[in-house]
């Protein structure tokens, strides 16, 4: 409200304020608050110079603005397969993917745990590429005591499905000055002063309204990771018939999902009967990118370990507002159908 009596409703002191605050949570040098997450993408790519011609590896199973920001500066998005763990970006299939065009690896930190920057890391200094961070779905996570955003330029969602919100709204997070300055240029217009267009640029900017309830989440956001947390140890000491995820050694994952793997023979119809019992399950993603009609540049590469994963994976509730009594119901009626579900396979081979 104070915003709204104020009569100064973008890009002005809120904002300003989010930035700061954000970037402090992180640990990160400088932070750029955009409009939405793909924006966030997409401005983190052309802060990079990032175009026509390039080509940045991706992970295939991920949201499809992970490959369309790269399309958007008019690169090319390479796909590499996944971790069948951790469900992110294999470092060594995206080692394998390096041409003479590759000018970035941008992992996703997928369903809320961390990729392995580390090794990404050391990836990148060995080719000289860019290291970008795709951490829509990860604020708040970290490795070790550092947190994610902080290895390469990052670019964070607030869509109103993430561990925080503000209605739609992105962020990046950049240790470089010369990135920082792009992005700040690349969300206003292409300019640093009125009216002076230093660089092509775009209306990206975040709104004051968006950043005041940004304020407010950001503040929320280590108790809501710790329900989350809680909620998802919970889950993995009593779920019973499913493989529950995994959490590498000295990883931080914040659990933006909690996904499970059952096999594909009886995914969908155990999805069915979760929601049909009132259970919010969901399938993130149930296509991996390079199946899109819109893709038409997938190079030949082994991506088996995405393709099996659309087919495998559940995704039910852990959100922070979920009561003991409603995570208990989502356990009882997972445990009763999976026990079902392997009774009746079961009986069919003894009778076979």
């Amino acid at each position: 409200m104070a915003v709204l009596d104020s009569g100064y409703l973008v890009q002005g002191a809120d904002v300003e304020r989010f930035e700061t605050a954000f970037a402090d949570y992180h640990g990160a040098k400088h932070a750029v608050a955009v409009n939405n997450g793909t924006s966030a993408l997409i401005a983190a790519m052309m802060a990079h110079g990032i175009k026509a011609g390039d080509e940045v590896i991706v992970p295939t199973f991920s949201f499809f603005a992970t490959a369309a920001s790269v399309l958007s500066v008019g690169a090319v998005p390479i796909f590499a397969d996944i971790d069948p763990d951790t469900f992110c970006l294999s470092p060594s299939a995206a080692e394998a993917a390096i041409t003479s065009r590759t000018v970035a690896i941008m992992p996703v930190h997928l369903y809320g745990h961390p990729a392995q920057m580390h090794k990404f890391a050391e990836i990148c200094e060995k080719h000289g590429l860019f290291l970008l961070e795709d951490a829509a779905q990860a604020h708040g996570a970290k490795i070790g005591d550092r947190y994610i955003g902080t290895f390469g330029t990052a670019s964070f969602s607030f869509y109103p499905s993430k561990n925080m919100t503000t209605g739609e709204g992105g962020m990046v997070l950049t240790q470089d000055d010369e990135i920082y300055r792009q992005l700040r240029m690349i969300r206003n217009q292409g300019m640093n002063q009125q009216y002076h267009h230093e660089v092509l640029g775009y209306n990206l900017r975040m709104t004051n309204i968006q950043a005041a309830i940004g304020n407010v989440q950001l503040e929320s956001l280590p108790q809501w990771t710790q329900h989350r947390i809680d909620n998802a140890s919970y889950f993995n000491q009593h779920l019973k018939g499913v493989k529950t995820p995994t959490t590498l050694d000295n990883y931080t994952h914040v659990f933006h999902q909690y996904t499970i793997r059952v096999p594909a023979a009886e995914r969908d119809q155990l999805l069915k009967q979760l929601n049909e019992r009132g259970i919010g399950a969901r399938v993130y993603y149930p296509s991996p990118i390079h199946h899109q009609p819109a893709i038409t540049c997938v190079r030949d590469f082994d991506l088996a370990e995405s393709d099996k994963a659309t087919k495998e994976v559940i995704s039910l509730p852990v959100h922070s507002q979920l009561t003991a009594e409603e995570r208990q119901y989502i356990v009882d009626v997972v445990n009763d159908l999976r026990q079902h579900s392997e009774s009746s396979l079961a009986e069919s081979a003894d009778r076979m």
